[in-house]
């Protein structure tokens, strides 16, 4: 006995369907477990990341919760790759610097960590090495009484720097450098050449907020740390840049022997007769350069 089986073409099946309200539920949990995942470690890595910063010593920023918070706002606007030469512009006179070269300095570069505090956290000098360091900054001071002065960093407000007493450029307060007992480096402002030869030479690197433009008002555009010498030879080398910068702030050659020379003396570097007499007279005097770079970023 044949069955017939009858096939009705008008009726279709309809799955059955998913509520929106279980569909949304659904992809709202999705969402909330990603959110968890992806933000579950940010505390530890704040946590981490403000004791490097408390751990890098005293600095321009106060060692607080609001500093830090201050300075990772700051650190969105820091330069990506410190090492890289600051472009110097055409209006800069002199468009040459103090350095006519230094040698390479051995090995790689140190690690550096931080904005304010800016420290070098490997191939730290030894004590010894600071104590030398120092004793040659107040050395290069007092054999030069009428151009020169220390105090405590203006820049960092802790540390000893080294002023100039009549600065021709723009710093805070006339400083010329300051040291950093922890590690050993120094901090300084440099003719723009002068800080691409000491880049190139592996001897420092530009401080993070060295961009120019409204960062100015933290650190001028070729603000530098120098690295920290770890023996007598490297000592000779830092206390050559030391001069260099002491050249571009205060507009005078400060010769090993205490003798001092204005930069209208230095071989082509001048700024005229002018600027020497005002030098010789131990009067403030202004020059262009720097002052102008720092309104125009």
């Amino acid at each position: 006995m044949a069955t017939s089986i009858t096939l009705d073409t008008n009726s279709t099946t309809v799955p059955p369907s998913i509520p929106i309200t279980s569909l949304c539920r659904s992809l709202s949990n999705s969402l909330l477990l990603l959110a968890i995942l992806l933000f579950l470690p940010l505390p530890y890595y704040v946590y981490h990341d403000y004791k490097v910063f408390i751990s890098l010593g005293p600095g321009g920023t106060p060692a607080t919760v609001t500093g830090y918070l201050r300075i990772s706002f700051l650190r969105i606007f820091a330069l990506r790759d410190p090492c890289s030469p600051y472009p110097t512009p055409d209006f800069l006179r002199p468009a040459t610097g103090f350095l006519h070269d230094i040698p390479q300095r051995s090995g790689p570069r140190p690690e550096v960590l931080g904005i304010a505090p800016h420290r070098q956290t490997t191939q730290k000098g030894s004590s010894y090495d600071f104590a030398a360091l120092s004793s040659e900054i107040s050395e290069l001071a007092r054999r030069h009484p009428n151009r020169l002065r220390t105090g405590t960093s203006c820049f960092e407000k802790h540390g000893t720097g080294i002023f100039s007493v009549c600065p021709a450029n723009r710093t805070c307060e006339g400083e010329i450098c300051h040291t950093h007992p922890s590690d050993g480096s120094l901090h300084m402002t440099l003719h723009l050449a002068d800080a691409q030869i000491v880049l190139k030479r592996g001897w420092g690197e530009r401080h993070p907020l060295a961009k120019g433009g409204w960062l100015t008002r933290f650190v001028p555009p070729s603000f530098v740390m120098v690295y920290a010498p770890r023996n007598e030879e490297e000592l000779i080398v830092v206390m050559d840049i030391i001069r260099a910068s002491a050249w571009w702030v205060s507009g005078q050659v400060l010769e090993r022997d205490g003798r001092d020379k204005c930069v209208g003396d230095s071989g082509g570097k001048g700024y005229g007769e002018d600027h020497e007499s005002s030098c010789l007279e131990n009067t403030c005097c202004s020059k262009p350069g720097i002052n102008k770079l720092v309104r125009e970023g």
